[in-house]
């Protein structure tokens, strides 16, 4: 406005804490997100298995609607640790996808339209700004993932008492620690990829090719040298491991046992320090990307 018009004044309402400013990013990310019919699809039948999962923990307890169906559900389907393993390894792949939808985009999107200047301007940080796009992708997967997960415990607990809770309460402790390291990788990738790859459509085959290229490589790496360790170069893999430590089924030395009991092919998986180390040097990389991206201005030769 002109300046001679006087008009303009200070703000005068409410200032929002320091602690929260990074949420304004998802906040109005959601109202785009949510545009995409594709995404609202998904992102509502990714509620249909816990629902699901919840139908089978009520049959457990409920002796009539087990007369009824006369299917023996608490012996073909038991409420153990590898229950609420196979719900955790169901909803990160649901997870996979909703963020292949929405992560690639953030930051891509204010690179190329040079948006970047204008948020850094502000009292904004880099480390805020690289929280708040994150923060989209681990609200929305932590929505149907460790959420309806620990409801789901809940819900075992309050039918099977207070006895199955003290000797299960690792599995919820599994269930939030399983699921946010699975939510903070997607975030850190998605962000990285989407810096570095400004095209949608490549960021996602990027993304994409991040999980399933390593694979092809983990198992030529295991049939040549007759080993499990390739498996730390595999993504899927290596999550795959931390999950089995977290619930308490993770075994280090497989083998195929023929029908006289005689034990081939014995081989041993990576130790599981050794999975989260490498989980831990992919984040920190992701993060060292980002940080050589996110800036105020850059420098074109």
């Amino acid at each position: 406005m002109a300046v001679i018009e006087r008009a303009y004044k200070k703000y005068d309402g409410r200032l929002a804490p320091d602690w929260s400013r990074f949420l304004i990013i998802p906040r109005h990310a959601f109202r785009d997100v949510f545009r995409s019919k594709i995404f609202t699809g998904i992102f509502l039948l990714s509620f249909v298995f816990p629902l699901l999962w919840a139908i089978l923990i009520y049959l457990h307890h409920n002796a009539n609607a087990l007369a009824i169906l006369r299917i023996p559900v608490a012996e073909v389907i038991p409420i153990d640790a590898r229950f609420f393993e196979i719900f955790v390894w169901f909803q990160g792949v649901t997870g996979f996808f909703l963020a292949m939808l929405i992560g690639p985009s953030q930051v891509s999107r204010d690179l190329a339209n040079n948006a970047l200047p204008l948020y850094l301007c502000r009292p904004f940080t880099r480390a805020e700004y690289v929280v708040g796009k994150m923060a989209i992708v681990i609200i929305l997967l932590s929505a149907i993932s460790w959420v309806p997960g620990l409801i789901l415990f809940g819900l075992q607990s309050s039918l099977e008492g207070w006895s199955w809770l003290s000797e299960n309460i690792s599995i919820a402790s599994a269930i939030f620690i399983g699921s946010l390291v699975w939510i903070l990788l997607l975030a850190l990738l998605t962000q990285a990829i989407s810096a570095w790859v400004k095209w949608r459509v490549a960021s996602r085959a990027a993304l994409l090719g991040v999980f399933f290229i390593p694979s092809a490589f983990s198992a030529f790496v295991n049939e040549i040298f007759r080993t499990r360790w390739g498996h730390l170069f595999d993504l899927q893999a290596l999550i795959a491991n931390i999950w089995a430590g977290l619930f308490g089924r993770f075994q280090q030395t497989t083998a195929d046992v023929d029908r006289f009991g005689v034990e081939h092919n014995v081989m041993s998986e990576p130790p599981l320090f050794m999975s989260w180390l490498v989980l831990f040097l992919i984040c920190a990389a992701c993060l060292w990307l980002l940080s050589r991206k996110v800036k105020a201005y850059e420098v074109v030769k």
